[in-house]
């Protein structure tokens, strides 16, 4: 079947267009030994990918969330510290907890994907170009210490949303907000559940990214883009 060309572009974030520059734990170790707390990275890593998959999803409710988020970040930490290093005193771990908010929205703790500098400039010529991703507002600060929140006319967050990937209800909400039609917007991700079935539900059209099987250059031909913009 014949694909219909799209007039706009939703990317998700982490995992598309950024990465961490170090595995998770690294940055949680680096944060921890700045307090002086000694905290093994790899167990750290291990332990936060369990508990990512553990945190329950929150119901859609269609409207900004108290506090960006933060408070479902302290219970990630708070839960993380507790099977690493449960006999960390109360003061520390909230000290911990504030330090490793900053962290992740400084510069040099996120880096783009390689191609992401190439392509992105090629896209924004021809398409309206949106960030759609289960973060909250430091992305935007991420993004500008990138080089790439230019290329953006929005940046959905489901912190201001009140809805995260998987439910379609937040792509319900961009779409409003961008006034266009599912059958015009494109979804760029990479994973399969939160990205792929979950655009796939609010009527949108995808690219399923998996790198390192392909990548975002191979957006370029799929939608008739020049090489040369």
């Amino acid at each position: 079947m014949k694909r219909t060309m799209p007039k706009a572009i939703y990317f998700d974030a982490a995992g598309t267009l950024i990465r961490l520059t170090k595995p998770v734990g690294e940055h949680y170790a680096l944060v921890a030994a700045r307090q002086g707390l000694a905290l093994e990275a790899s167990q750290l890593t291990r332990a936060f990918r369990e508990i990512w998959r553990e945190m329950p999803q929150r119901p859609a409710t269609g409207q900004p969330r108290e506090d960006d988020d933060k408070g479902w970040w302290r219970d990630l930490v708070e839960r993380l510290l507790a099977r690493v290093s449960p006999g960390i005193d109360p003061l520390d771990r909230d000290t911990f907890f504030e330090a490793a908010y900053g962290h992740f929205a400084e510069a040099g703790v996120w880096e783009l994907y390689p191609e992401v500098e190439e392509v992105l400039p090629q896209l924004a010529a021809r398409f309206e170009l949106s960030v759609i991703s289960n973060f909250d507002g430091r992305l935007r600060m991420v993004l500008e210490h990138l080089g790439i929140s230019k290329f953006f006319r929005h940046i959905f967050l489901s912190s201001e949303l009140g809805a995260d990937k998987p439910d379609p209800f937040i792509f319900h909400r961009a779409l409003e907000v961008s006034r266009l039609q599912p059958a015009n917007v494109l979804h760029v991700g990479d994973d399969p559940e939160r990205d792929w079935a979950a655009a796939t539900a609010a009527g949108l059209e995808i690219f399923k990214l998996q790198r390192p099987e392909n990548s975002l250059r191979e957006l370029l031909p799929r939608l008739r883009v020049a090489a040369n913009g």
